[in-house]
């Protein structure tokens, strides 16, 4: 059901609002739809449905349209104090799930063969949900994943921390570039005080991971809860000592694989290689691997091995 106005007129959404006002300084600077998004640079629907309400701007775009229309960085103020999470909608089968994340103190995350959610990037996403949908109902879904991001990277977010499998570095989604682009939100999102990101070696001998994907969430009320998914299905626990013998696990994992500071340099590496080769990580062997090579490199001459010399005993 609509809202409506003080004048009886239907209210506008909060998505609505932010798509005249980028239209008004759009039409005040001159420019079309199609001349803007050129300058953005992203497709002019893009700016058709954000002007329209029915798609949520990325943060980068709103500062992007601030400076090529000299608004004095209006638009992303107004993004950053706009709440896009009631704007959109999520399948019924997870809308529990999104409705936790929008008012969690803590989440735990353990995540294989593909970037959670909470950590993706919009073309990342695209790509996946292009997969099983097409045209508006992708835009929805994407739209509707990006608005769970903007409560968690907040200066004030609650905690999240994140262990990903190796797979979801190796596992090509889109192409080479969405997958570097990914790497690089995956460092940058990392670094916020809140965030903590960690990656799990595929031959890291003796990790007991848990058998599927699956998220510890904490609650204002001191509820805590474990979530996991099947296919298009979403499984919530709140039974204390499930909770116990999953967080527990989930620990002793976080302990035994390599630290936030250490996985950001296994992922600056899987960028890298996806920049300069476009080719998946594991084209070049397991991380864990090559994490013991590099000490034996550094050993080496530029003219052969080094080898240790002999000393006298005592």
């Amino acid at each position: 059901m609509s809202r409506r106005n003080a004048t009886g007129g239907t209210a506008a959404t909060n998505a609505a609002v932010f798509g005249e006002v980028l239209k008004h300084f759009r039409e005040a600077a001159g420019l079309t739809q199609e001349e803007l998004a050129r300058k953005i640079p992203c497709d002019r629907s893009h700016v058709a449905r954000v002007e329209r309400g029915t798609r949520v701007p990325h943060e980068t775009s709103a500062e992007k349209c601030d400076e090529l229309l000299g608004t004095g960085g209006v638009l992303k103020r107004l993004w950053g104090r706009i709440d896009w999470y009631p704007e959109v909608a999520h399948p019924d089968w997870f809308q529990r799930r999104a409705d936790m994340d929008a008012v969690a103190v803590a989440l735990r995350e353990y995540q294989s063969q593909v970037v959670p959610g909470l950590l993706q990037t919009e073309g990342y996403a695209r790509a996946l949900f292009s997969d099983i949908a097409s045209g508006e109902d992708v835009d929805e879904r994407v739209r509707a994943r990006m608005s769970r991001q903007q409560r968690f990277r907040a200066a004030d977010g609650p905690l999240y921390i994140a262990v990903l499998d190796e797979s979801c570095l190796r596992n090509v989604v889109g192409d080479a570039a969405v997958m570097r682009e990914q790497c690089a939100h995956l460092l940058a999102v990392g670094r916020r005080p809140n965030i903590r990101i960690q990656v799990a070696p595929a031959a890291r001998v003796g990790l007991v991971r848990p058998k599927t994907s699956m998220s510890l969430i904490t609650l204002p009320d001191g509820g805590e809860w474990v979530y996991s998914e099947s296919l298009n299905s979403g499984h919530f626990n709140d039974d204390p000592a499930v909770y116990a013998r999953h967080s527990r696990a989930y620990d002793v994992l976080r302990a035994d694989v390599p630290s936030a500071r250490e996985s950001a340099a296994v992922i600056s590496e899987a960028m890298e290689r996806y920049g300069q080769h476009g080719q998946a990580p594991a084209e070049r062997g397991d991380l864990d691997q090559e994490q013991l090579q590099r000490p034996r490199r550094r050993q080496l001459h530029r003219g052969g091995p080094r080898f240790p010399r002999r000393r006298p005993r005592s």
